[in-house]
């Protein structure tokens, strides 16, 4: 996945919408070597220590570069473009993103918080 992130071209558009275009290889680098770090550790079966401030800000950074990633993916894909047009909505667009990143907030805090709010299976 780090390589079709580069490939794709996500990461310059990304950059470009936030202004920060010298960073860029910086930004590819931190990817590829992320997902370096991801595979090995999964394939070397290795953990990170279990201290909850760690993991609640790997957490955090993990789910500001995935919603930043979707939304920049959408947008190279124009998803939004036809979807507003489909619904016709005119105005408003980035309050219905914000819904959709808060629902996901919400829901995904819900799971993890809320003894027993998710049970798999009947």
């Amino acid at each position: 996945m780090p390589l079709s992130l580069v490939a794709i071209g996500v990461v310059p558009h990304l950059a470009k919408k936030t202004k920060t275009q010298r960073f860029v290889r910086v930004y590819e680098e931190a990817i590829i070597w992320g997902g370096i770090f991801g595979a090995a550790t999964m394939v070397l079966n290795i953990g990170l220590p279990q201290i909850s401030l760690v993991a609640a800000l790997l957490g955090l950074a993990s789910g500001v570069f995935f919603g930043v990633f979707v939304m920049s993916l959408a947008e190279e894909l124009n998803v939004l473009t036809i979807m507003s047009h489909r619904l016709r909505i005119k105005r408003g667009i980035p309050y219905f993103v914000t819904a959709i990143a808060l629902g996901k907030m919400v829901g995904s805090l819900l799971y993890f918080i809320v003894s027993g709010f998710f049970t798999q299976g009947a």
